[in-house]
């Protein structure tokens, strides 16, 4: 089925359950802002694709990766010179049709929803969500450490005696939500339909991320073009 969504062009991936806050200022997302909050755009939700590494958002598709992420608003603030603070969360995942350019001044696509292949038993996802976490589990710890504040506690829903389903199809996502991951792995991380291949994506780039912790005491960041944290439009 292909449906119609407003998009937010990013130098982030946003990945469903995890949360996105957004400084919003240039005129043409001030508007997508009020058509979300008025109801000209049903729903209150909007699509966030990534842009391409040495693309820009007015690069138009081109510039664009194939698939995003629907970003549900949950909290609008307007500032006193008409500016914006967005609070969302990440929801469905999806596939790019086609970009029209024309109709509003910020970019609306077709897309086709995204969802799991089926066929992975919980009993078949278990020791591929165990390893998972235990590799959560060492990048917390290395990075609690690089910064000085020992091993650390980590939410009990993400450790394994807090786990009330180890083998969730979307534990790859979550984990992946405090984590310093490079673009690249989060966007291969989306776009990914299997949840065991997910599960042993993250672990591999997780475990990655440790020893660049440990050895180089180094993690990636993002450019200060595209910051995830209130992110500039």
């Amino acid at each position: 089925m292909v449906e119609t969504l407003p998009l937010f062009p990013l130098g982030t991936v946003l990945l469903p359950g995890a949360s996105l806050p957004l400084h919003v200022f240039e005129p043409r997302y001030r508007q997508l802002t009020i058509d979300l909050v008025t109801g000209t755009i049903p729903g209150k939700q909007f699509g966030v694709v990534a842009v391409r590494d040495g693309w820009s958002p007015d690069d138009g598709r081109e510039g664009l990766h194939d698939v995003g992420c629907t970003a549900s608003l949950r909290e609008v603030r307007r500032l006193p010179d008409g500016r914006f603070d967005l609070q969302t969360t990440g929801d469905r995942r999806f596939r790019l049709v086609d970009v029209d350019d024309s109709t509003a001044p910020y970019l609306v696509a077709n897309v086709e929803w995204l969802p799991d292949d089926e066929g992975d038993s919980p009993t078949d996802l278990a020791p591929f969500a165990m390893a998972a976490r235990a590799a959560h589990r060492r990048y917390c710890t290395t990075a609690w450490r690089q910064q000085g504040g020992g091993d650390g506690e980590m939410p009990a829903d993400l450790t394994d005696e807090g786990a009330t389903d180890v083998a969730d199809p979307e534990l790859a996502h979550i984990l992946a939500g405090d984590c310093l991951l490079p673009l690249s792995d989060r966007q291969e991380l989306l776009e990914e339909t299997c949840p065991m291949q997910r599960l042993q994506l993250i672990r591999r780039s997780m475990t990655r991320e440790a020893v660049l912790l440990a050895e180089l005491r180094a993690v990636w960041a993002p450019s200060a073009k595209f910051a995830v944290e209130h992110s500039p439009n």
